[in-house]
């Protein structure tokens, strides 16, 4: 058994699949295939349930992948620790968020407090957070749905109001707040499910029995203001929008949702069990102590209470 077998199967058991496997290794899919059968042989056991061209992990494979992925996790933490002896620098700490407008004022005010840190951003769904901790892709993730994991710890960053934003001239501009039911035809713009806004609007429509009527689903949660702007549906926006002044060119009027918990709860998650580095260290004690956003306190004036 080596390093280059054990790589591979846990690329096959995150797939389940041996062409995207192979896809992402870059190799082969007769080679791929002939190394994780050598792998089973000389394990004296089947990782995986095969019929026809489809695979799937059985129980041993389970068991085997657990103790895989935290040998390859050690293996990885040993590393970055060399490389980052070797270093003058603080090391690097990597965060994925839903969306980056989220991290934008906390990422520039960490770098400005530690120069020396390598940071690397990524836009995550929740689904891709989780496999990117357990891999030790990333440090962190800054979520707005819970992460599931044995090993995941979290801390809440921020809670906030979500509005309902309408173009300008819509019936419900000038609206202090409207019911989920008075919703019940409007087209929504939101995006994919797997992203918070998505899974916000469904859990609210679902609680009164109804499916929300969409227009635009997408991946960036970013460009929604913009559609919206632009006539295309109406949508949630958390209130962390208006504080960033992007009403002032993006011109949209904002409405209280009359509905339990229209709220997003935004978190640091992390591993316990992965190795972090000294940026990470500090990134984790800078996020903590400081609020996401502070240079604007929240304004949730109606667009009657500013006319």
């Amino acid at each position: 058994m080596d390093l280059l077998q054990l790589r591979y199967f846990q690329a096959v058991a995150r797939f389940e699949h041996i062409s995207r496997a192979a896809e992402e290794l870059k190799v082969a899919q007769p080679s791929l295939s002939r190394t994780i059968a050598r792998l089973e042989a000389e394990l004296g056991s089947p990782l995986f349930d095969r019929q026809g061209r489809r695979i799937r992990l059985n129980q041993y494979g389970v068991v085997f992948l657990r103790h895989v992925d935290r040998a390859l996790s050690e293996l990885d933490d040993a590393r970055r620790a060399l490389s980052e002896a070797r270093e003058t620098g603080l090391g690097r700490v990597g965060v994925a968020s839903e969306t980056l407008l989220t991290v934008t004022h906390l990422m520039g005010g960490f770098r400005a407090a530690f120069p020396g840190a390598e940071v690397r951003l990524f836009q995550s769904t929740v689904h891709e957070m989780n496999r990117q901790l357990r891999a030790g892709e990333v440090d962190f993730c800054v979520a707005s749905q819970p992460l599931d994991g044995p090993d995941l710890e979290s801390v809440e960053l921020l809670r906030e109001e979500v509005l309902l934003a309408v173009p300008r001239g819509h019936w419900l501009d000038g609206r202090e707040s409207v019911t989920i039911a008075e919703l019940a035809d409007e087209p929504f713009v939101t995006t994919r499910r797997g992203h918070w806004q998505r899974a916000l609007l469904d859990r609210m429509f679902a609680a009164e029995g109804l499916t929300p009527r969409l227009s635009c689903e997408g991946d960036e949660p970013g460009a929604s203001q913009d559609m919206i702007s632009s006539g295309l549906g109406i949508g949630l926006i958390p209130a962390m929008s208006r504080l960033a002044g992007t009403d002032t060119h993006v011109p949209v009027a904002w409405v209280h949702v009359a509905a339990p918990n229209c709220h997003r709860v935004l978190a640091l998650a992390w591993n316990r069990a992965a190795y972090h580095s000294e940026a990470a260290r500090h990134f984790r004690e800078f996020t903590v102590s400081r609020p996401i956003m502070t240079h604007r306190r929240p304004d949730h004036r109606t667009a009657r209470d500013r006319t």
